[in-house]
């Protein structure tokens, strides 16, 4: 048999063990450790996935989002301030003595209709007072209506725009800034302003009330000079916006403003007054 196997008479080689053999570990150990660790990971996935959420952590999430909406509502708010927190200190002043002549204004305005009363009440005769106050009223509401030409001191507000970037409701913003300051009567050009007047389109194409008008835009306006020029120049108002879209404005006070542009007197379909 072995002279069969091995002809030549050669010694057989000899062959390595396996490397299991040789450093003494036993074959499944690696792996076990290995299958361990896998156990462990998915023990840790079991415990925070799906999460558990009790309600009092719940209720603290909730509690914390409106804390942090607060917060973001309050910065923002406090953004919105930075205006008047950057301003001047006679910037601060002058828009506080336009508050307190608005206030005034309508202080004025209380005692005079209080006064109409008081002489209604106590004149002898009252229907020649009624009379009178009906036709300096008439007077007043055709001077809003724009019904009638008007005159008195003011200001003439000119808006030069030689790059065409003034939109129209940039003009508008002038105009609700001078009511609010306490304008009576404004006229732009030649068209006279009231309650229903519109602006629409865009840089040197501008309309009022349907009809075009163009550059340099001159807003003449009856009311107090000293109410109105500080109106147009407060941070952020009617001058700066404009200066930053590279037009100009010049305010000039004058002692005697003419606003004679005329609408037509319209009659409502519809309204009758409740005395008829």
């Amino acid at each position: 048999m072995n002279s069969e196997e091995n002809p030549k008479g050669e010694e057989p080689e000899a062959v390595a063990p396996p490397a299991e053999e040789q450093t003494g570990e036993q074959p499944g150990e690696q792996s076990g450790e290995q299958t361990g660790e896998q156990t462990g990971r998915q023990r840790l996935v079991a415990v925070l996935w799906p999460p558990r959420v009790t309600r009092a952590q719940l209720i603290v999430a909730v509690l914390l989002f409106v804390l942090g909406l607060g917060l973001a509502i309050q910065v923002r708010s406090n953004s919105d301030n930075s205006a008047l927190r950057g301003a001047r200190q006679e910037d601060l002043v002058r828009i506080l003595d336009e508050l307190d002549n608005r206030t005034q204004r309508l202080e004025d305005e209380k005692q005079r209709l209080e006064d109409q009363r008081t002489e209604l009440e106590s004149s002898s005769d009252q229907a020649e007072e009624a009379r009178k106050q009906t036709l300096q009223k008439e007077q007043q509401l055709g001077i809003l209506a724009g019904t009638v030409a008007a005159q008195g001191p003011g200001i003439t507000l000119t808006i030069e725009d030689p790059s065409g970037t003034v939109e129209s409701d940039m003009l508008l913003d002038t105009i609700q800034e001078l009511r609010a300051a306490g304008a009576e009567a404004i006229q732009v050009n030649d068209t006279r302003v009231v309650a229903d007047t519109y602006f629409t389109g865009t840089g040197g194409d501008i309309q009022v009330d349907g009809k075009r008008i163009s550059a340099p835009y001159t807003f003449k306006v009856i009311g107090k000079p000293q109410d109105l020029e500080p109106a147009l120049n407060i941070p952020g108002g009617v001058v700066q916006t404009l200066e930053k879209e590279q037009a100009t404005a010049t305010v000039a006070r004058s002692e005697k403003i003419v606003v004679d542009a005329l609408r037509p007197a319209k009659r409502p379909d519809y309204a009758r007054s409740s005395s008829q």
